[in-house]
């Protein structure tokens, strides 16, 4: 299924940009268009079903103790709300997420792969305010997200655009139980089109820590797909609204609706908080994004599209 290619550094509206000034986003190897999921090092992981989709019941919940020394407690973040609402502000009553039943299921076992790869973030903006998103692994030291997770733009407030201050990243995160601990990260990644623009075609960056935490709860793989591929797939939402009891994770999964050049668009019910979740698909029982959620709709939500350029930067990134 793959296809060679040479990758280039974007340019344009997809032209890389961080918050750290030594780096220039060169890439200097060939790869695929698809890269590989892993697993990570434990031997918990769920099976997806045949079709396409994950399977959220008849698991021992929680987490083994023996596996870890103690269990973190993770930061009360019952009473803040979604960074989307930082750049965007409050939606109106209009904008649902979720359209008609409420089918999004809560992950009890966030300790097994795939739910793992998913992490609660806790984001302080430049002004000190916090707020929540999701990120999911692509590396031992990558996390995908949306642009407006990383950067703050139209905000209103004094202080607050611009880069955000500081993210802690708690994967596989349970209410108040975190499996594999936090890690903190002020080193981020977007693009000129998100940062100049504020354009929602361009809404994804990455979060990179400064461990190998990607090594021990594994990442998802990331690929390019025809409009055909993705509008005959089934789509995979997993992350952490911020309608439901704080820091817990939820799933959803429905066939692709539509999709355009930069942008998919799916009937899965999503809530703030869950911007820069994976939208993955499941191939031979392995896990792909193809798009990062970032928005809501009233009869759609939808998410970044991985094109090439954005490939390209996620290479990049992952490095």
């Amino acid at each position: 299924m793959s296809i060679e290619l040479k990758v280039e550094v974007p340019t344009g509206m997809h032209a890389p940009v961080s918050n750290q000034p030594e780096e220039d986003g060169t890439i200097k190897e060939e790869q695929q268009v698809f890269i590989p999921p892993s697993e990570g090092v434990s031997d918990k992981v769920s099976q997806p079903k045949n079709d396409g989709t994950e399977i959220v019941e008849g698991y021992t919940p929680l987490f083994e103790a023996k596996k870890t020394p103690e269990l973190w407690t993770a930061p009360m973040s019952s009473e803040l709300r979604d960074i989307a609402e930082a750049s965007f502000g409050p939606p109106p009553p209009e904008a649902e997420t979720v359209h008609g039943p409420d089918d999004r299921i809560q992950i009890t076992n966030t300790s097994e792969y795939p739910w793992r790869v998913h992490a609660s973030l806790l984001i302080t903006a430049a002004d000190n305010s916090r707020w929540i998103g999701t990120g999911w692994f692509i590396g031992p030291h990558t996390l995908m997200t949306a642009g407006h997770v990383v950067y703050i733009k139209n905000s209103g407030v004094a202080g607050r655009d611009g880069w955000v201050k500081s993210i802690q990243v708690m994967p596989g995160r349970n209410g108040s139980t975190l499996p594999y601990g936090s890690v903190t990260s002020t080193n981020f990644r977007t693009v000129s089109g998100w940062i100049n623009n504020g354009d929602e075609n361009y809404d994804y960056g990455a979060i990179i820590i400064p461990t190998e935490l990607g090594n021990t709860v594994g990442w998802f793989g990331f690929g390019v797909y025809s409009d055909a591929d993705l509008l005959a797939t089934t789509g995979n939402i997993s992350g952490y609204p911020g309608d439901k009891p704080a820091g817990t994770q939820w799933y959803d999964a429905r066939k692709i609706a539509s999709v355009n050049s930069r942008k998919v668009y799916y009937d899965i019910d999503t809530a703030g908080g869950q911007s820069g979740s994976a939208v993955y698909r499941i191939i031979d029982g392995q896990r792909y994004g193809f798009a990062i959620h970032a928005y809501g709709g009233a009869t759609t939500n939808s998410g970044t599209r991985i094109v090439t350029p954005v490939f390209n930067n996620m290479v990049a990134w992952r490095a």
